[in-house]
């Protein structure tokens, strides 16, 4: 399992896909709630003057020199829902990150969210 603090080293580095084919660059990581431990990461993409940011899971997730290698497609993973590069993934948006890459959504006992930004 990546490690919180080593991956914050890794920020602004290539995020890439299981081909090697470049997706963006790493923004933040996001933990899940229950565990804290890293679920997803938000990587920018987009062209200078239309970047937005785009959730990919770190299940799997190989850290290199220079990049970290995820376990999805980079055409999957820039069709994932988006926010834009000082925007905030809404609560009631987090379902339909899950459900993009076909993974099962769990809130807290109480409806906590999901993910937090580290």
């Amino acid at each position: 399992m990546i490690q919180i603090a080593d991956i914050r080293e890794w920020r602004n580095h290539n995020v890439v896909d299981p081909g090697g084919h470049k997706i963006g660059a790493l923004e933040a990581i996001y933990v899940d709630t229950s565990t804290d431990e890293p679920a997803m990461a938000t990587v920018q993409i987009g062209l200078p003057t239309r970047q937005r940011l785009v959730f990919v899971p770190l299940d799997g997730a190989v850290v290199g020199p220079g990049y970290v290698k995820v376990g999805y497609d980079k055409a999957l993973v820039k069709k994932c829902p988006a926010i834009g590069t000082d925007d905030v993934l809404p609560a009631e948006d987090e379902p339909a990150v899950f459900a993009h890459y076909g993974l099962t959504y769990r809130p807290g006992a109480n409806g906590e969210r999901q993910l937090a930004r580290r």
